[in-house]
C-alpha cells in the first residue's frame, strides 16, 4: 500500500495501518477513560472525512487506548463549549439558536461516529467497555469486536440527560422496542456476552489481548473481497434502516454504487479469477 499522508490532528488520536487498506484510529486520551473532548471530536471528523475520500483505504477500525473504549463525553471539557453557547444565545435577539440545533448540525454525531452513513465498514474493537456517546458510537458500528471485560450502559437518564446522538434509533433497530426500552429507560449496564446473546449489537466476544487482533483480522476478510462490491452492499445495508423493503431494493438497484460495481473493472476480475481459479487482484475502487 502506498504511504498515505493523512490530515493534521492532535495527540488525542492515533493513526496506524495495521494491514494494506485498513486505517486503524485510537482514542488516546487513557487517563480520561477516553472521554471525548471537543478537540478529539475535531480530529476524528477530518480523519474520517480523509478515510471516506481515500481510495486506498477500504475499512476503517476504531478503539480506545487504555482500560476503556470511551467513557463518553468529557463532561469538563463539554461544559465549557456549553457555557458558551448559552452566552452566545443570550446575546442573540432572534434567539434561534438552540442545544438541539447543535445536536441537528452535528451530521456525523457523537465523535463523528454515531450519525456516520458511511459506505465503507466501520469496526469497533472494544476493550472495557463503552458508556453513553462511546456505546452511541459502538451502535453505529458494522461489527463489533468486544473483550470478555467489557460493560456497556447508555446511563444518561440518570444524568437528566439524553442519549440524541443516534443511540435511541440504533439500539431500538438491533434489539427491538423492549430491550432497547430496558437500557435506555433505566440506564442499567450489562456485560459483552449479554450485549452479544441478547441485546445483539456485539459480533464477537474474545479475552482483552485478541481485541485488537481480532478486529485486524475481521478488516482482513473484508478487504479480502471486492471494495466496491462491499462498499454497495453497505449502502443497501443504510438504505435497510430507513427504508421498506421494495423502496431499498428499487434505491439501491438504481444508485451510483451498483451502477460502479457493474461497470467496473472488479467485477470483471472477480469472474476472471473464479474461471481460472485463483485468487482475485482488486483495484481500488473509483470514488
Amino acid at each position: 500500500m502506498p504511504r498515505l499522508q493523512h490530515p493534521q490532528h492532535s495527540n488525542e488520536v492515533k493513526v496506524a495501518f495495521p494491514v494494506d487498506h485498513v486505517l486503524l484510529l485510537t482514542f488516546n486520551r487513557p487517563k480520561t477513560l477516553n472521554a471525548m473532548t471537543p478537540q478529539m471530536s475535531e480530529d476524528l471528523k477530518k480523519l474520517l472525512d480523509w478515510f471516506e475520500d481515500e481510495a486506498d483505504l477500504w475499512v476503517v477500525i476504531v478503539t480506545g487506548e487504555g482500560r476503556l473504549f470511551c467513557a463518553g463525553a468529557d463532561l469538563k471539557a463539554f461544559s465549557k463549549s456549553f457555557f458558551l453557547l448559552a452566552s452566545w444565545n443570550n446575546d442573540q435577539q432572534s434567539g434561534k439558536s438552540s442545544e438541539q440545533e447543535g445536536v441537528v448540525a452535528n451530521v456525523h454525531g457523537f465523535g463523528s461516529i454515531s450519525r456516520r452513513q458511511s459506505n465503507k465498514p466501520i469496526i469497533a474493537a472494544v476493550n472495557g467497555g463503552a458508556y453513553g456517546g462511546g456505546l452511541e458510537m459502538v451502535l453505529n458500528c458494522d461489527i463489533v469486536i468486544a473483550s470478555q471485560d467489557a460493560k456497556f450502559a447508555l446511563p444518561e437518564v440518570k444524568r437528566g440527560v439524553v442519549a440524541i446522538q443516534g443511540g435511541i434509533p440504533r439500539l431500538a433497530q438491533i434489539a427491538g422496542h423492549q430491550f432497547a426500552s430496558e437500557m435506555l429507560l433505566t440506564g442499567k449496564t450489562i456485560g459483552a456476552d449479554e450485549a452479544r446473546s441478547r441485546f445483539g449489537f456485539v459480533n464477537t466476544v474474545v479475552p482483552p489481548t485478541e481485541v485488537i487482533p481480532t478486529a485486524i483480522a475481521t478488516a482482513q476478510q473484508i478487504v479480502a473481497n471486492s471494495p466496491d462490491a462491499v462498499q454497495s452492499t453497505k449502502n443497501g445495508l443504510l438504505l435497510s434502516q430507513t427504508h421498506n423493503f421494495s423502496e431499498t431494493l428499487l434505491n439501491h438497484a438504481w444508485s451510483p454504487l451498483s451502477k460502479r460495481v457493474y461497470k467496473g473493472a472488479n467485477i470483471k476480475e472477480g469472474l476472471r479469477a473464479f474461471s481460472e481459479k485463483r485468487a482475485p487482484v482488486w483495484t481500488n475502487p473509483k470514488l
